[in-house]
């Protein structure tokens, strides 16, 4: 099994992002990818049940969770797109929060929560609910059965070139302006669907 850098995924023109930026922050996910295939050869290698084998589980749950949520990440960012006010996931948004604005609202407070991780609006395909939830680590705190939508990488790896220290708040709504809502509406109409939403 290996994987290959999504190179129709990197993307271009984005509104306060420069190439720079974008540039570093896609050269570590191809580092993921990297990763994640040299453990998947070295797993195949490794006797099962070993000390080192064991290591190479854990390892392979940060490095592949990493790969994959940097898929969904680049995946939902283009420029100038917009969320249609009639779209299916536009009215789930309003019936959960109340309004657009209070979803956005709640989804940057999420992100403003102090440490590093991702903002992962979360579909229910059970309950038909929607949650903006903070992931600390790649492969730590993600909701069980619960099917990613929008993801936000707030490492500082994802705005540290154009956006200083304290401007974290910045940088979301930066984010929040280029989201590729085409992809976001089809990855909600996925799982409502009982499928699973594509990363790209």
């Amino acid at each position: 099994m290996s994987y290959a850098v999504q190179e129709h995924l990197k993307p271009r023109g984005l509104a306060r992002f420069s190439s720079e930026q974008i540039d570093a922050h896609w050269e570590l996910y191809e580092g993921y990818v990297k990763a994640t295939n040299d453990l998947l050869d070295e797993l195949d290698r490794a006797r099962p049940g070993s000390r080192h084998w064991s290591e190479l589980k854990r390892r392979l749950g940060f490095e592949l969770n990493g790969m994959v949520l940097h898929e969904y990440y680049f995946g939902n960012l283009e420029a100038g797109a917009t969320l249609s006010p009639q779209s299916a996931l536009a009215a789930a948004l309003v019936e959960r929060w109340g309004s657009l604005p209070g979803w956005r609202e709640d989804f940057v407070a999420t992100a403003a929560v102090r440490g590093i991780g991702w903002v992962v609006l979360y579909h229910d395909p059970m309950g038909d609910g929607l949650f903006n939830w903070w992931v600390s680590e790649h492969e730590i705190g993600h909701p069980a059965g619960l099917s990613p939508i929008l993801v936000l990488d707030v490492f500082e790896h994802a705005w540290m070139i154009d956006y200083a220290v304290g401007q974290k708040g910045d940088y979301v709504e930066a984010f929040l302006d280029n989201v590729r809502w085409s992809v976001v509406e089809q990855r909600f109409k996925d799982s409502q669907a009982g499928g699973i939403p594509a990363r790209f």
